[in-house]
């Protein structure tokens, strides 16, 4: 495992450029001067397997383009395994939402192109075991195969790889539920035994409550919430009481609803909660949505999660 943080972003910005900028895959070209991420700073050790939610266009496909080296950044900085993403770029493996593979090859060639192209590291026996999960004909074509079908050879070819940084876009979202139980406890079993660090994002927050150990959401192009979950969730509290219970002024809510007579918040505690209120814990979808929700409510980075 990597001494340095996975990765480290200091004020980091993206902006498309003078005429259309990158195509990136959902988000299609920005407009002349549109920041598709502004002033991100952020902290990922290694050895997490971090989620990356938000919503469509909140620039979570420009950053795992950033952290994968394929494009650059406006301002600020981003750091790879202790260097620049250009010089990580062997230790690290992307998978695109698109998953773009040469569709004239075979699944045999693909795999052999893999090894060709990542000597002295290439783990045959994951990458076949990865196919080999899906029934896959070797020798059919990449063209004819199905978008979940892709998906599976495209995460072979990237933890064939044996990568230090593992980056997934929407890796799942091709995949029935089956498929997808099975690739993520491949992923889970990778992390455990080689330390790899997991960067995935998704749209499907549940599907990420019981693998992930570390959250980014990004929302308007800016780090909302960064941290080990389990210290985010620490750091929030559900509410409920009645509406004309007392006030939560000396707290920060994050968002709040009345339904009839009955008030539901979620609030950052300054101190003790007082009053006749019922607390919880908040879910890490109950907390994603509230965040995504409240777009205008305080974020909290890192360092003040703890």
């Amino acid at each position: 495992m990597s001494s340095h943080p996975a990765l480290r972003a200091e004020a980091l910005g993206k902006r498309f450029g003078r005429r259309w900028g990158l195509a990136l895959p959902g988000r299609g070209r920005g407009p002349q001067g549109a920041w598709a991420l502004r002033d991100c700073s952020f902290t990922l050790p290694a050895g997490r397997v971090c989620a990356v939610v938000g919503p469509n266009g909140a620039g979570k496909s420009t950053l795992l383009a950033l952290a994968a080296g394929l494009t650059t950044p406006t301002e600020g900085g981003l750091s790879v395994l202790g260097t620049t993403p250009a010089a990580a770029r062997p230790r690290v493996g992307f998978v695109a939402q698109d998953k773009p593979l040469y569709p004239q090859l075979t699944i045999a060639e693909t795999l052999r192109m893999g090894a060709d192209l990542n000597p002295g590291h290439w783990d045959a026996a994951t990458a076949e075991r990865v196919v080999a999960g899906g029934a896959l004909d070797p020798g059919a074509r990449v063209r004819s195969l199905s978008g979940g079908q892709r998906t599976r050879v495209a995460l072979a070819l990237a933890l064939g790889k044996r990568p230090e940084l593992l980056l997934l876009d929407e890796p799942m979202a091709d995949l029935d539920p089956l498929a997808r139980h099975e690739l993520m406890g491949t992923l889970m079993a990778d992390a455990a035994q080689y330390g790899t660090t997991i960067v995935m994002s998704s749209h499907v927050v549940a599907e990420l409550e019981d693998s992930c150990d570390h959250l980014l959401l990004v929302g308007d192009g800016r780090i909302r919430l960064a941290g080990e979950i389990d210290e985010l969730l620490a750091a929030h509290l559900r509410v409920t009481g009645a509406a004309e219970a007392t006030r939560l002024d000396t707290h920060t809510v994050v968002e709040s609803r009345v339904t009839g007579r009955q008030l539901t918040a979620l609030i950052r505690p300054a101190g003790p909660v007082t009053g006749d209120w019922r607390t919880a814990t908040p879910s890490l979808e109950e907390l994603v949505l509230a965040h995504l929700r409240n777009p205008g409510a305080p974020s909290l980075p890192a360092e003040r999660a703890a």
